[in-house]
């Protein structure tokens, strides 16, 4: 059974989140405190995080870039903002998706359900693919530890970051548009907030790449999407 951990400071609406997904035979804890959501998303193993934005104490932002520093399990931001920037700032520390107050449970376990078939597939590596990985000119993909290295040097990458760079590296020299990568890698549809993508590819050139201002690995093809440059 899949263990899920809400923190939520309003009572009824947690209530509500877990008993909708108990119904549908996930296992769920609630925490209404910041810090001890925290706490309690560090020191026990779960398997999705659904964590509120505005939070007493301490709020979703710090929460959830504590937990990405530690754990690589899908975290859904709730947010009662509508503001772009929100939205960016989250996703940028580590979410793999958020969801905007007010939603019906049925869409909170949809996507909680997409996420966790996701996370299943992308993380499970069959015997045959333990010794796997991907070389491109001074990055190395390491498919089964899902690690990646630039210049023989580990780079940390959010779980989402990995299935973004290991999807445009093994199809290199092709593009691929935003809403593509967005269904690919998120599994949902393409009418969701595609600005995710671009969110996810600002923050992997960051990190591997000399110049994330003249990209030599993720290329923007503009107006049309992204390409793997080999």
């Amino acid at each position: 059974m899949k263990k899920i951990l809400i923190i939520e400071d309003e009572p009824s609406i947690a209530e509500l989140q877990r008993d909708y997904l108990e119904v549908n035979g996930f296992r769920v804890d609630i925490e209404c405190s910041g810090k001890r959501g925290l706490q309690q998303a560090l020191q026990t193993p779960y398997d999705l995080i659904i964590l509120d934005v505005m939070l007493p104490e301490m709020d979703g932002f710090e929460i959830c870039r504590q937990v990405r520093s530690q754990k690589n399990i899908p975290i859904l931001l709730v947010t009662a903002k509508k503001e772009e920037i929100d939205k960016i700032r989250g996703l940028g520390l580590g979410a793999d998706d958020y969801i905007v107050k007010p939603f019906s449970p049925s869409e909170l376990v949809a996507r909680v359900k997409a996420h966790l078939t996701r996370y299943e597939r992308l993380t499970g590596v069959t015997e045959q693919k333990k010794n796997e990985g991907l070389r491109i000119r001074g990055i190395f993909i390491d498919v089964a530890s899902r690690r990646v290295y630039v210049n023989d040097r580990e780079v940390k990458i959010t779980s989402k970051e990995f299935d973004l760079l290991y999807f445009l590296a093994k199809n290199p020299n092709r593009v691929f548009s935003k809403e593509h990568l967005f269904e690919r890698i998120w599994g949902m549809d393409a009418a969701g907030d595609v600005a995710t993508v671009t969110v996810h590819i600002r923050k992997l050139r960051e990190k591997i790449e000399v110049d994330p201002s003249n990209p030599q690995y993720i290329e923007t093809i503009w107006g049309v999407g992204y390409r793997f440059n080999v």
